[in-house]
């Protein structure tokens, strides 16, 4: 019998704690890939705050981003979409998840957008609308492959459908994302899909900018 939702919310907590046993979420005196990690503390992060805020760049700004674009990317660190995109404060919604992939989650968070623009404006948001697809190479993600039931709790899907979700293959991946994007976004919004190259800086439009048809 498939876990429910709860359930599986609770093992992935055991999971995080498991790993937190065994040292892999990292100390001020451990290593990631050949190199010291030093922790930013939260002193570090108010006194980083604090420039930002004299700064003032934050002030006047929008609930809606200005950019009218909503993008779905990964939590890699390398893969910040403000940086790679060239995103200024208040342009854009960002969601990140492992992989920058369209989960059922994702779908739910996006509705939730949807509610909380008609709780603000009375209706859909006005203008037009863009939703950007964010993956990545060399994705930790595809490690997951070795854990095809974890894989499976979070698409929602059965094991043996996992084939279909191409989370070895970002450009393919993308291409997925997009058609689910398409099958559950009112007509008329833009959807498209992009690949970042974390060697070269450079994104990959896969899937250019379309309208979702009726």
């Amino acid at each position: 019998m498939p876990q429910s939702r709860v359930a599986r919310e609770a093992a992935a907590v055991q999971d995080w704690r498991q790993l937190e046993v065994v040292g892999v979420t990292g100390s001020p005196d451990s290593e990631q890939e050949g190199g010291a990690v030093t922790v930013i503390d939260a002193d570090e992060l108010a006194e980083r705050n604090a420039g930002f805020a004299g700064g003032g760049s934050f002030a006047g700004l929008k609930l809606m981003p200005s950019g009218g674009l909503t993008v779905i990317g990964c939590v890699d660190p390398r893969v910040d979409p403000s940086d790679v995109l060239g995103l200024k404060l208040g342009e854009a919604a960002v969601i990140r998840n492992v992989g920058g992939r369209v989960t059922p989650e994702t779908l739910r968070t996006l509705g939730m957008l949807a509610k909380v623009v008609q709780a603000r404006t009375g209706g859909p948001r006005p203008g037009d609308v863009h939703y950007a697809v964010l993956q990545h190479t060399d994705c930790g993600i595809t490690d997951l492959a070795a854990f095809p039931e974890s894989l499976a709790d979070y698409f929602d899907v059965p094991a043996g459908d996992l084939d279909a979700k191409a989370v070895t293959d970002p450009v393919a991946a993308v291409r997925v994302d997009v058609e689910s994007l398409k099958q559950k976004l009112p007509a008329g919004v833009f959807v498209s899909g992009l690949v970042y190259d974390v060697a070269t800086g450079l994104i990959d439009i896969v899937v250019p900018p379309a309208r979702v048809e009726a």
